[in-house]
């Protein structure tokens, strides 16, 4: 319970601090931060059954599709991302994508690069994208409304779209890390360590949980999706000395387990990869720290 009480007092205050609570005050959304707190609401809600915390975290994807769904305040654009009208966007808020929310602007063309710099830059990141996907996935488990699924289906094939290509030698896919704020053009080539294999499990939570809402007629499907991200990961060695990167490793073991678990998917193999991946890079992560 002490434990439970102490979260219910860090998201009072993230609430506070940027602006959920008030519509009066200007709202920081970030969407890294954002897809996590929103999961944080849904399971206190959970836990202790008040309807408040269900309400924050419904209002906080609102206001992170108003805020990142649209181009920032001192852009020369304005609107949607998407292009849509606000109807439209309304009901397809995440067909464009959604920005970070970075403090600087993105980088424009032309501009050269500064790598200091464009870790304050705004845009979009594929691993970002994937957090939001996943939130908006639990609130239609949580709440059974297969809308917020569905909105996750889209930025998934938009996410695609934008982020992967294939090199002019031909042959798999690749993906860049960093794409602009409309994804017309990308900021970082090179392409994240564990971004295929993030996407790869995120499409599956999806697909699965379409599934649960056979009303939802508009759904796309990912099987192309998955399989391109499938090609990606076929050989990887997803060991890595960040920390960072070793606790994304061991929340998409964790979400494969369920895959696996609960719903059947024949992953296993996979599995026992990603966990010996897993061992080695706290095995190592122990030895220098």
């Amino acid at each position: 319970m002490e434990k439970v009480i102490r979260s219910q007092s860090i998201m009072s205050d993230f609430a506070a601090s940027t602006g959920l609570f008030d519509d009066s005050c200007v709202s920081r959304r970030y969407l890294w931060t954002d897809a996590f707190a929103v999961c944080n609401y849904l399971q206190l809600y959970c836990q202790i059954g008040e309807k408040k915390f269900l309400d924050l975290a419904l209002r906080l994807i609102d206001q992170v599709h108003q805020s990142l769904g649209k181009h920032r305040k001192d852009s020369v654009r304005s609107g949607w991302i998407s292009g849509l009208n606000e109807e439209q966007a309304k009901q397809h808020p995440t067909q464009g994508g959604l920005r970070i929310g970075k403090q600087l602007n993105e980088r424009q063309p032309g501009e050269s690069v500064d790598e200091t710099l464009e870790w304050n830059r705004d845009g979009q990141y594929f691993h970002y994208l994937t957090k939001w996907m996943h939130a908006l996935n639990r609130v239609s488990q949580v709440t059974s409304k297969g809308i917020y699924n569905q909105w996750a289906l889209e930025l998934a094939k938009v996410a695609s779209a934008a982020f992967t290509y294939v090199p002019s030698t031909g042959g798999v896919k690749r993906m860049v890390w960093k794409m602009s704020i409309d994804l017309s053009r990308p900021l970082v080539n090179s392409m994240g360590q564990h971004d295929p294999l993030d996407g790869l499990i995120t499409y599956q939570q999806l697909e699965t949980t379409a599934k649960y809402f056979p009303e939802m007629l508009s759904e796309p499907s990912l099987k192309k999706e998955i399989n391109e991200m499938v090609a990606m990961c076929a050989g990887r060695n997803w060991s890595t000395e960040d920390t960072l990167g070793i606790g994304g490793l061991l929340t998409d073991a964790y979400k494969l387990v369920q895959l696996i678990d609960i719903h059947n998917l024949n992953e296993t193999t996979r599995l026992e990869v990603l966990l010996n991946n897993i061992e080695y890079s706290l095995r190592v992560f122990v030895t220098q720290n």
